[in-house]
């Protein structure tokens, strides 16, 4: 007799019989409430696809079979276990406003109260926190105060900076994308709880109450695409190229394609042409959290966020924006 996660495993590989397994298996762990880890999952939907096993080829029934294939004609290869890269389409056209680099609980009280009253003003169309909204100093592998180290107190605040802006913005989208600070979450787990760190329960989503706000998480340094603007952290690059002087032209120089970042705490534009005219323009955004953190005493730092105007088409504005130590909000 065929046990219910197996049924429910083939069902959802008929249905979705060109996805990902690692998203079917999600898929599969939320339907079964949680009754199997994310991992076994996965070798559940690869086994249904013949991916593993000793026969290793499509098994019968399942919808996305291999077409037949005259002798000679191409190579056989075993299925890839890489996954598509996809973008996360915040999918709102009016004026949408970018934050980053809060780093809860070490945000600058002034900084986020200015940009929230000006986006309030402008009546924006949806929120994107563009990464490292928290700090996770407590959880981080750099050397730490053991005097700070107080992850319960980090996540209360967070949980309630979370708060503070849905009730802010009480009835637009909401998207959450995580940065390099977010990620230590998913390394601190593969490194001290290996065992539990595939369970839903331990998700990053789960841990920031994101649900009870109706805020998005976007994971995975999936771009998130502003009409036709490529909105990264900044961090997904990886480390090479880039500009002391000016992070919007090392952002330039690195992707060569219009984009708008955080992760360097530093307001900055570029734009080059090409010989037929056609601009790529480039943009950092501040940071929203202190300006002289115990790490980076001196710096170049300064806070500041954007606003992005999504036309129907697609097209875009950007409104890049600095805030003072008053908390004044300045055009760049």
């Amino acid at each position: 007799m065929v046990d219910v996660v197996t049924k429910a495993c083939r069902e959802l590989c008929r249905k979705f019989p060109h996805h990902p397994a690692r998203s079917i298996a999600r898929k599969l762990v939320e339907k079964t409430n949680g009754a199997i880890t994310l991992e076994a999952a996965r070798s559940r939907v690869r086994f249904q696809f013949g991916q593993i096993g000793a026969a290793k080829r499509f098994r019968p029934g399942v919808a996305c079979k291999r077409a037949a294939r005259a002798p000679g004609q191409g190579i056989d290869l075993p299925p890839t276990l890489a996954e598509p890269w996809v973008v996360h389409d915040f999918g709102v056209v009016g004026v949408v406003g970018v934050i980053s680099d809060l780093h809860v609980p070490y945000h600058s009280e002034i900084a986020v109260k200015a940009a929230v009253e000006l986006m309030q003003d402008r009546e924006i169309a949806g929120l994107l926190i563009n990464g490292d909204f928290c700090d996770f100093y407590a959880i981080s592998r750099f050397d730490k105060d053991p005097a700070k180290r107080d992850f319960k107190g980090e996540l209360s605040a967070i949980r309630e900076v979370l708060g503070s802006l849905r009730a802010a913005f009480p009835e637009i989208p909401i998207v959450l994308k995580a940065g390099n600070h977010e990620d230590r979450w998913n390394a601190w787990l593969w490194q001290h709880a290996p065992e539990i760190s595939d369970m839903p329960e331990m998700g990053l989503d789960r841990w920031l109450h994101l649900d009870k706000h109706n805020i998005t998480l976007v994971e995975d340094k999936r771009i998130v695409m502003l009409g036709q603007l490529p909105v990264l952290h900044g961090h997904e690059k990886g480390k090479g190229i880039s500009s002391p002087v000016n992070q919007a032209r090392g952002a330039f120089l690195r992707l060569n394609h219009t984009v708008l970042e955080g992760h360097g705490h530093r307001t900055s534009g570029h734009c080059e042409p090409d010989m037929f005219g056609r601009e790529v323009f480039c943009w950092s955004t501040g940071c929203l959290c202190e300006l002289h953190p115990a790490y980076a005493p001196i710096n170049k730092m300064n806070h500041g966020f954007a606003l992005v105007d999504v036309q129907a088409d697609g097209e875009f504005d950007v409104t890049n924006l600095r805030i003072t130590a008053e908390g004044k909000v300045r055009q760049s």
